[in-house]
């Protein structure tokens, strides 16, 4: 166990349709981008949507230091096209954890100003309980939305500047960047926390944006990385704030991401979470490569980087989501709360993170399993965790 009570606990939700056809891979290229929205049901979606609200506001009153939203259009994977829609459902049904946007894809729209203007009225709506992430969005969006991938980190960087110097510098002020043109820029309401909410940056590991956020010192997420590849991630953000910035990067600035079940035995978990994961795997997530990272999203150097850290991995070059694979190396949590908790704290100690961030409704999972593992982590597991006491992340 760690010596100090620093953990962070961050309930992360997807919001993943439960009803993607089983024969996906067969009849569709993908389920982003060109999976039919007739696979959509509005009604069954209204109860969908009822019964994940309601496990993100079970996890706020279990202890979660916060729970998290994200941005993803036109797929099956996760239905939150607009998360700051699913954060103002939240912010009057939650009362203590904080709501983590993980995040706007600033880059993705054009007008920033409207991603600053509606996470300011969170957070004043709110009380400060706002954590802005800031996401650049995966390759697929850029194929539902239409854009240049290969404008996107130019899109990316000057959105964020804009957010930002809309947030904390008196305006009217004038902006004529090289993507965006503002006469005015004049935010109401104004953020409740200052400077400005805690900006956080997940991301899949490239070279460049491991560097940014180092420079901002924003909190960094990986999601989905092997173990030994997080922490070489993690390694070069440590290096790079040393060595270029000046400071020495803490425990508070890293999360670790992992799906999470906890039954009373072993076996009983692994033989009720394996066909969500497979679910998850082989439908919410096919996305052909070519889809992920198209041409002009990422620099060469990046790619090598990535393609080299996934081959050099311990466990060998496999299918990232294969569900055996995921246990044995432990990058998913599935188990007794007892060996939940002592992997949980294991990994973290490894990789120097402070942030957990666990996913506990998994792919089609229905809703009764889904509220018993987060009660059973909650009931058998965090009583045990080294954690920050709730609402220690609360705005001042």
């Amino acid at each position: 166990m760690s010596e100090t009570n620093d953990m962070e606990l961050f309930f992360f939700h997807l919001m993943p349709w439960p009803h993607i056809p089983a024969d996906v891979r067969d009849r569709y290229r993908s389920s982003w981008v060109v999976l039919p929205n007739a696979v959509y049901d509005p009604e069954e979606g209204s109860r969908v949507y009822d019964q994940y609200l309601d496990q993100l506001e079970f996890a706020d009153q279990v202890g979660f230091h916060a729970v998290c939203v994200n941005e993803h259009h036109q797929n099956g994977y996760g239905t939150m096209p607009a998360p700051n829609i699913v954060a103002a459902a939240l912010a009057r049904r939650t009362t203590r954890a904080r709501i983590a946007i993980l995040g706007n894809g600033i880059g993705m729209h054009e007008n920033p100003l409207r991603m600053a203007e509606e996470v300011a009225m969170l957070d004043v709506i709110t009380g400060g309980r706002i954590i802005s992430g800031f996401v650049r969005g995966i390759g697929a969006e850029y194929f539902s939305l239409n854009l240049d991938p290969s404008r996107s980190r130019s899109r990316f960087l000057e959105a964020h500047d804009l957010i930002v110097k809309a947030w904390t510098e008196p305006g009217p002020f004038e902006w004529d960047g090289p993507n965006y043109h503002f006469r005015y820029v004049n935010v109401w309401p104004r953020p409740l926390q200052r400077p400005h909410p805690p900006i956080f940056c997940p991301s899949q590991g490239s070279s460049e944006t491991i560097l940014w956020a180092a420079e901002h010192r924003y909190p960094y997420v990986c999601t989905y990385t092997p173990m030994d590849q997080l922490r070489r991630y993690y390694d070069l953000y440590r290096e790079v704030a040393q060595t270029r910035f000046g400071y020495t990067a803490g425990r508070e600035q890293f999360g670790w991401t992992s799906m999470v079940y906890v039954a009373d035995d072993e076996k009983q978990a692994i033989e009720e979470v394996r066909p969500h994961v497979q679910y998850f795997a082989e439908r919410c997530f096919h996305l052909p490569p070519h889809m992920l990272i198209p041409p002009g999203y990422t620099s060469s150097q990046s790619l090598r980087g990535m393609l080299q850290a996934q081959a050099a991995a311990a466990d060998g070059p496999r299918d990232r989501f294969d569900f055996d694979n995921l246990v044995r190396t432990e990058q998913a949590l599935v188990g007794t709360p007892e060996q939940v908790g002592e992997r949980l704290v294991r990994n973290m100690e490894r990789a120097g993170t402070g942030i957990f961030m666990g996913l506990f409704q998994i792919g089609d999972m229905p809703h009764d399993r889904a509220m018993r593992n987060i009660e059973l982590f909650a009931e058998k597991v965090m009583p045990h965790l080294p954690l920050k006491a709730t609402g220690a992340t609360a705005a001042p």
